[in-house]
């Protein structure tokens, strides 16, 4: 038996979320939190089998590096190295345990978040009085001790934060579009929760939730499953949004919104959500599903807004999956608003992007963008939008089996 075999779920309380969902809290044999979300259907008992795995210890918390020349700062993560890399179905550590395979979650499940075994951030947090320090150059980070004066001389930080995996289905294959529409929801009830507990930690200033789907992208497990971050510091795209609401005005969001709804880069247009080809799209395949009213992070969305978004959100990713004969790779990223900052200006949007620019043909980062980030389009927004938007009109809307 080990330390955490209390906290086996049939001792754990049981929450009742939104939409049916249940979650029910555990942990792992090395102390890792590990949370069930069951759908309001499911057909899974109450009681949860406990972790007996030996685990070593977890790594030490990664390093962050001051990068003065950008105001960035660089995590240096080690330890994931030697994470696991395109496993067989029988070694899958995101699949329920087996009596063959020692896996990172010990029941059957719906969907099923545990904090990152190798992660690049955390899992140390700082101390809960900590004040949040700045840098020379004003980046926040959370910190027990001052930086250096001069920043030429080399500032870095542990890599405070926290890291999490979200299973969204037991299967070995699959991405969120092979989901039911039940299930979406269920995840979705998950991420917002999810979203709520990681800002509320001490030193988490932004959280992003996000999927990666293909081998072209650099996905590992073919699992359906994504990944939390809470960051200890502003992200450097968000900084730069933050400064170009500054330069533009507080209302830019709902600017950028009424002006896509009325342009011919238009793919839905919901009562709650709204998704387009941005006018200065980067990506051959680039969507942005933004919700029609301020909503600063996924925590804040209401049932009504949920309830649209799964099966809005499986339709949009099934109709980009028709567009050629083989699925198509992405990035899904949840961009939200920092916890402390921006949260009336910085609106909540998913951004949808794909370097697949034609059937047999990808998209590469090379010296514009990669060295300069000088970025060139290879498809013309308003063609790419004309494409997607035929895909979703003949994508018909997802339905649970009967």
């Amino acid at each position: 038996m080990n330390i955490f075999d209390a906290h086996d779920a049939n001792d754990a309380q049981a929450t009742l979320l939104g939409a049916g969902v249940t979650k029910r809290a555990t942990r792992l044999a090395d102390g890792r939190e590990l949370l069930y979300f069951d759908d309001p259907n499911t057909r899974l008992e109450a009681a949860r089998s406990i972790d007996t795995r030996q685990l070593d210890p977890r790594p030490d918390t990664a390093q962050m590096r001051y990068d003065v020349l950008t105001g960035d700062w660089i995590s240096v993560a080690t330890n994931r190295q030697n994470r696991a890399f395109l496993p067989p179905a029988n070694l899958d550590p995101l699949s329920p345990q087996s009596p063959t395979n020692p896996s990172e979650v010990p029941s059957m499940y719906d969907v099923a978040v545990f904090e990152n075994k190798s992660p690049s951030f955390g899992p140390t947090l700082p101390k809960p009085d900590a004040a949040a320090l700045r840098t020379p150059l004003g980046v926040p980070l959370a910190a027990t001790d001052e930086p250096p004066v001069d920043p030429t001389t080399g500032i870095s930080h542990p890599s405070f934060g926290r890291c999490e995996v979200i299973c969204f289905s037991p299967e070995h294959e699959g991405s969120f579009a092979s989901l039911t529409p039940t299930r979406a929801r269920t995840v979705i009830e998950a991420l917002a929760d999810r979203v709520a507990a990681l800002s509320a930690l001490p030193g988490i200033e932004q959280v992003f939730p996000f999927e990666n789907r293909g081998r072209e992208i650099g996905v590992t497990l073919p699992h359906p499953h994504g990944q939390i971050y809470g960051y200890p510091v502003v992200t450097p795209r968000t900084r730069a949004l933050l400064r170009s609401i500054d330069e533009h005005g507080s209302d830019l969001f709902a600017r950028i919104l009424a002006a896509e709804r009325a342009s011919d880069r238009i793919i839905f247009a919901g009562e709650h959500w709204t998704a387009f080809v941005p006018f200065a799209a980067r990506w051959p395949l680039e969507i942005h599903l933004m919700p029609n009213r301020h909503v600063a992070d996924l925590a804040e969305t209401t049932a009504a807004e949920r309830d649209e978004l799964a099966p809005l959100y499986l339709r949009l990713l099934r109709a980009v999956d028709t567009i050629y004969d083989t699925p198509t790779p992405y990035i899904a990223a949840w961009h939200q608003a920092p916890v402390h900052i921006g949260r009336d200006s910085v609106r909540m949007r998913l951004e949808l992007t794909s370097p697949r620019r034609a059937a047999d043909k990808l998209k590469f980062l090379a010296g514009s963008e990669a060295a300069m980030g000088a970025w060139i389009g290879d498809v013309a927004p308003e063609a790419a939008a004309a494409t997607i938007r035929a895909a979703f009109d003949r994508t018909p809307t997802p339905e649970d089996p009967r």
